[in-house]
């Protein structure tokens, strides 16, 4: 392989591993950020899902704060009947409308939560609604890997503490990421090329999440809920940047 194409893939994994360890997600969206340009799809998908899950295994273990297994198991167990159904719906949803759907509601809801202050906290539906946003998040990962953002802002609108939030987003990925990876090996997705580029992928993340994940300790309540706000509406960004040209392609 091009020896250019390990530093692309070293560097991504580095800047996407240092925001995931600050914020508990993310990793996938800086990461793609990098590696859209010159990575095939396909293995870029293999590498971001990988980074991810290495990442966040690396994270609950040196952040373990707030853990609270009933609040978090509606997410999961809705996020677990999610990505199947969401692969299911791949061939057969119009996916550049729907994440440019998604991207809009990021894009303008989160600068508003971001400008709004203090905000009522959502409190109807309990846990069946954690259940359904976890269903929606987990639906998000089987179409295209972004399980995180919706469960994210539900937990922000939720008014989580800071620590409670970045434990349930936390575990949720890791769960739903341990999913769409076992997936990927079971289908021959991950073939024996891609391991010197895996392997790159686990070192470069290493030190980056541990730096992030010790900054995070440092980080205020109001300062966090900005951070990941910001990455949310980074997310909705991204999203309406691949999905647009290509409906305005077809309307043309």
């Amino acid at each position: 392989m091009d020896s250019s194409l390990y530093l692309i893939v070293a560097l991504g994994a580095i800047v996407a591993g240092f925001v995931q360890g600050l914020s508990g997600f993310a990793f996938g969206l800086v990461a793609m950020s990098f590696w859209a340009w010159t990575v095939d799809p396909r293995l870029a998908a293999v590498l971001a899902t990988f980074g991810a899950l290495t990442g966040q295994v690396i994270a609950a273990v040196t952040v373990r704060r707030g853990f609270d297994r009933a609040l978090l198991l509606p997410f999961v167990l809705g996020g677990l009947v999610g990505v199947p159904l969401g692969v299911w719906l791949l061939p057969r949803l119009d996916i550049p409308l729907f994440k440019a759907c998604l991207g809009g509601l990021l894009v303008i809801w989160c600068p508003a939560m971001l400008m709004a202050g203090n905000l009522p906290r959502v409190s109807a539906g309990g846990r069946a609604a954690d259940g359904v946003v976890g269903l929606i998040g987990g639906v998000c990962g089987g179409l295209g890997g972004f399980t995180g953002a919706i469960p994210t802002l539900w937990c922000t609108l939720r008014g989580l503490e800071k620590d409670v939030q970045r434990s349930v987003i936390q575990n949720f990925n890791l769960s739903m990421l341990l999913v769409t990876f076992s997936v990927y090996l079971g289908t021959g997705l991950v073939g024996v090329p891609m391991l010197p580029l895996l392997g790159i992928v686990a070192l470069a993340v290493l030190v980056p999440v541990l730096l992030g994940a010790r900054l995070y300790i440092g980080i205020s309540e109001a300062g966090f809920r900005k951070i990941v706000l910001g990455l949310l509406t980074l997310s909705g960004v991204a999203l309406l940047a691949s999905s647009v040209p290509v409906l305005a392609a077809r309307a043309g």
